[in-house]
């Protein structure tokens, strides 16, 4: 297992900002039932935690080709983003949902020059929809979206289709396999939860425990 993934989740749970819940799922706002929630703000209270998670995406950032601009996806990644930004000494901007109502009508928020070339930062994938509509977005503006960053991924096939379909290289901290691993040694979770926990990542739509 990769070091870093290993230890990034075993930080989200110890935070908190990832809890696994088999026998009383959640709801999610797409109103999919899951025995797994992820929220990486959390982690931006703990700040030695909130350190490795900067300084893993930096890392993972060395790996992409010469960028310009930092780009946050509101709202989960704004603070990721902009954290990556000043560790990377570089412009930051963040990019909501859809443009506001009101005032400049802005979806970008911040100054992005002509024709930059951006690395995306987010905080988790899921199907990846959220995700593309803001690489859309900067790309509209006439820029180039180098990749994307996020701290988590739950591997879904139809993320994994999207952003092979977009053409966004896509690089993650941890992902779900990595971390029901991790919450099974660190006794978050009992092994024979493990079933329950592949059948929903199998047909998250339609699971229903």
């Amino acid at each position: 297992m990769d070091e870093t993934k290993r230890l990034v989740a075993e930080k989200l749970l110890e935070t908190g900002a990832v809890q696994v819940r088999p026998e009383k799922p959640f709801t999610w706002a797409s109103g999919w039932h899951s025995p797994f929630y992820c929220d990486n703000r959390r982690t931006l209270s703990f700040p030695l935690v909130r350190d490795l998670v900067r300084d893993s995406l930096c890392s993972a950032a060395g790996s992409f080709r010469e960028f310009d601009v930092v780009a946050g996806v509101a709202t989960g990644a704004i603070a990721q983003g902009a954290l990556v930004a000043d560790r990377l000494r570089k412009p930051f901007v963040y990019v909501r949902p859809t443009p506001k109502d009101h005032g400049m009508a802005n979806q970008i928020e911040g100054f992005l020059p002509e024709k930059s070339r951006v690395l995306v930062i987010e905080d988790l994938i899921s199907t990846g929809g959220s995700s593309l509509k803001a690489v859309k977005a900067l790309r509209d503006t006439g820029c180039t979206v180098v990749g994307m960053i996020a701290s988590f991924t739950y591997g879904f096939p139809t993320a994994v289709n999207a952003f092979r379909e977009a053409d966004v290289r896509l690089e993650t901290l941890t992902d779900y396999e990595t971390l029901i691993q991790a919450a099974v040694s660190g006794g978050y979770i009992k092994a024979d939860s493990l079933s329950v926990l592949r059948e929903w990542r199998a047909d998250p739509a339609g699971w229903n425990q």
